[in-house]
């Protein structure tokens, strides 16, 4: 069934349009401050508590689902915080055309769809090619921040990114389930109460790496209703 479309007019909330008027994210916000993204936003619960810890970065918080993005809106603006943006933009799209190289302190994606049929597993989010891109926008020591509460899922994201020698990690094991000081949405607590484990990969890009810019494959663009340009 298709999402029931409404119209978002929160002040946090970007428009596509309005993002390639601006031309990039600094007017914006209104500084150049660094960026980060995270890429699954959900209802803001993770954004809102990473944001308060970092006040001398950006962040983008981003969603293709219509009420999450505004649910989201709304904690931003009772939070009072101002360095975050929210839009509803597909990831790669956004991180290909609107980022770019080196444009990115650090990505957080938190508990994505894991396409749990072993049919679907292609349509995961973190696969090589996603991978490269990540590490085409990360800046030096830039982080790449992964966590699900799917095993195999888990499993899988640990063993590509431990194996890619771009990368360093942030923990002594390819994944774990010590969170530590690492923000715990309401999805994820669920999980925990649950007594189900989070799987945390935390990884950061090395000094001096060049990667290439990667091919945008076709169909990645979200379409906006009119009303929403």
């Amino acid at each position: 069934m298709p999402q029931r479309m409404t119209l978002i007019t929160s002040p946090v909330f970007i428009p596509e349009a309005q993002l390639k008027k601006a031309g990039s994210f600094a007017p914006l916000f209104g500084n150049s401050n660094p960026l980060a993204l995270e890429i699954g936003c959900g209802i803001g619960d993770f954004i809102i508590q990473i944001a308060a810890r970092h006040p001398e970065r950006n962040f983008i918080a981003i969603d293709i689902f219509n009420q999450g993005c505004k649910q989201t809106c709304r904690r931003i603006e009772d939070s009072g915080l101002t360095n975050i943006l929210m839009m509803r933009i597909e990831a790669r799209y956004l991180m290909h055309c609107y980022l770019g190289e080196q444009s990115l302190q650090a990505i957080y994606i938190n508990c994505p769809d894991p396409w749990p049929k072993k049919r679907q597993r292609k349509r995961r989010l973190l696969n090589s090619d996603f991978l490269d891109l990540a590490l085409y926008c990360l800046t030096d020591h830039g982080e790449l921040n992964f966590c699900t509460d799917f095993t195999d899922y888990g499993e899988s994201a640990a063993n590509l990114l431990n194996r890619d020698q771009r990368l360093e990690n942030m923990r002594p094991a390819p994944y774990s389930h010590y969170l530590g000081d690492y923000p715990v949405s309401k999805y994820m607590q669920r999980f925990l109460d649950l007594g189900q484990p989070i799987y945390l990969c935390r990884y950061r890009k090395k000094e001096g790496i060049i990667v290439d810019s990667p091919r945008l494959n076709k169909g990645f663009r979200l379409r906006w209703p009119k009303d929403e340009e």
